[in-house]
């Protein structure tokens, strides 16, 4: 065969250029297609990391002088319970829980504990403390859904707010630790059960 003339090198030249255009088109579409895929999965990612069990966004700091304690057991038991705290931050509980609200008397520890369980959390007081002060966690205790509140006797200070595996001891309830700890607290992911029932249980509060 002799040799390809000048238009028909010239074609084959264009052939490979074309072809050469094509497969940078094709490698840019791969590239990008797979640096959005990567974006799109850190996003959903991203998105999971901010949510806790209950589907909270994770809390800010825990206020000064709050107390962290092992929690070994979430077990249902049935009768009285031994806590080493007063009042008690978790472990073994009643089957069924504490009704979240404001409660006049006091309730029992372990329906209680049940309800820090599922991300509650607990405001006790002396009962003792004044009408004026009462009122005023009364009225916190409406602005949070998850809270519960009720008096204490031998409560080791006029205020203490527990939720699992936390305590804060208070002198006044206009500390603004008080709205801190409930904020951080609630629903938070310290709780085994974050999002789990606070009706349906035990127990009629106040409205």
């Amino acid at each position: 065969m002799g040799r390809p003339s000048a238009a028909e090198a010239a074609g084959r030249a264009r052939l490979e250029r074309v072809r050469a255009d094509q497969h940078r088109a094709n490698r840019r579409r791969v590239i990008t297609v797979a640096a959005g895929t990567v974006v799109l999965i850190a996003l959903v990612v991203a998105g999971f990391a901010t949510l806790d069990l209950g589907g909270r966004p994770p809390s800010s700091q825990p206020p000064p002088g709050v107390q962290v304690f092992p929690v070994p057991s979430a077990d249902h038991v049935a009768g009285l319970v031994r806590y080493p705290q007063t009042p008690p931050v978790g472990g073994p509980h009643a089957q069924v829980w504490q009704n979240c609200g404001a409660y006049p008397t006091p309730v029992a520890n372990e329906n209680a504990v049940h309800s820090l369980e599922h991300g509650a959390v607990w405001v006790t007081y002396q009962p003792s403390l004044s009408a004026a002060a009462v009122a005023e966690l009364r009225d916190l205790a409406s602005q949070h859904p998850r809270m519960l509140l009720s008096p204490f006797p031998g409560l080791p200070a006029p205020v203490v707010a527990s939720a699992w595996g936390a305590q804060l001891r208070l002198s006044d309830v206009k500390d603004p630790r008080l709205a801190k700890f409930v904020a951080v607290y609630e629903l938070g992911r310290q709780a085994p059960e974050p999002g789990g029932e606070c009706t349906g249980g035990i127990g009629t509060p106040l409205r």
